[in-house]
């Protein structure tokens, strides 16, 4: 870690506790940007940092990182909103106070071993394509909601000469909603999305029931591969929204495609499949691959004008 910066200067408008308090703040900011960037480089005898962070597997390092970074964070918080306002029962030291506590009853949570940790990410991922999937599901289930008050309207229009564009909240722009073209391309972009839920359970299945803690580099290449997933779900789940480019769709479908087919070909040649002919991974490659072919079929048209 970099030398320790010059104290700042005392405020003589504060009182003795509150220069310290003030002091302490701007202490704990400085410690923030070098548990970012890594552990401290100052050692004691009794603390052996090479063999430490050796058992740190990499995966789980972030993991411990990211929870010291909160409680750093928190704690700053907390002392300074402690010297602004005093007084400890006012709202904002309450939220400080709250904040880290969180930080704090989140340590003991934290995964014991690189396996464990991957597992978590792992985890996080799968939980954050299912949600991605269910609210495109929901949406396309209430897809073209204003179609019943259009109709109104328009027979409306037709018996009273009403133009639909004076009725307060009548959607008359298309681009608000789908057409059947949008529709039908909608389809194979949900298949993919559970194609991709589908790939994140088999490869979380497998590090449960095969991954080894020792295994620290492969462990960490599934995850990172794997975490890129989610994303790139979101990215295509955007592109379906009115109004639909089939371009932007066919383009954030191959991005999530490629994620996939990279994530299960690492996942088939590490330690957490054994056998590499296991049938589940070809037969989600075929998935992947059925799916993406539907999508450049309905949109070969808008490549080539």
């Amino acid at each position: 870690m970099e030398s320790a910066a010059v104290p700042a200067a005392p405020d003589p408008t504060l009182d003795p506790p509150l220069e310290q308090l003030r002091h302490l703040a701007g202490e704990l900011r400085e410690l923030l940007p070098g548990v970012r960037v890594g552990e401290a480089q100052e050692t004691t005898k009794e603390f052996d940092r090479e063999a430490f962070w050796r058992r740190l597997s990499i995966t789980l390092r972030k993991l411990v990182r990211s929870a010291t970074l909160d409680i750093v964070d928190d704690m700053a918080q907390l002392v300074e909103a402690l010297y602004i306002n005093p007084a400890q029962s006012s709202p904002e030291n309450l939220i400080s106070y709250n904040s880290v506590w969180d930080a704090c009853h989140h340590v003991p949570q934290i995964p014991k071993d690189n396996k464990a940790a991957a597992l978590s990410v792992l985890t996080k991922s799968v939980d954050l394509v299912k949600d991605a999937h269910e609210e495109m599901e929901q949406a396309v289930e209430e897809c073209d909601p204003y179609c019943g008050l259009l109709n109104d309207v328009e027979e409306d229009s037709s018996d009273n000469h009403v133009d639909e564009e004076d009725i307060l909240g009548c959607p008359n722009n298309r681009d608000s909603y789908w057409s059947e073209e949008d529709q039908e391309l909608i389809i194979p972009c949900l298949a993919l999305v559970r194609a991709s839920k589908a790939c994140l359970k088999k490869i979380r299945l497998s590090v449960a029931e095969n991954g080894k803690k020792d295994q620290v580099a492969q462990l960490d290449d599934i995850v990172d591969i794997s975490d890129e997933i989610s994303p790139s779900v979101d990215d295509l789940a955007l592109s379906i929204y009115p109004p639909v480019c089939p371009l932007t769709v066919r383009i954030s479908s191959a991005k999530l495609v490629s994620v996939l087919k990279k994530a299960l070909e690492i996942t088939k040649a590490s330690h957490v499949t054994p056998q590499p002919e296991d049938s589940w991974i070809p037969l989600l490659i075929n998935a992947v691959d059925h799916c993406m072919n539907r999508i450049k079929e309905l949109t070969q048209n808008e490549v080539e004008s």
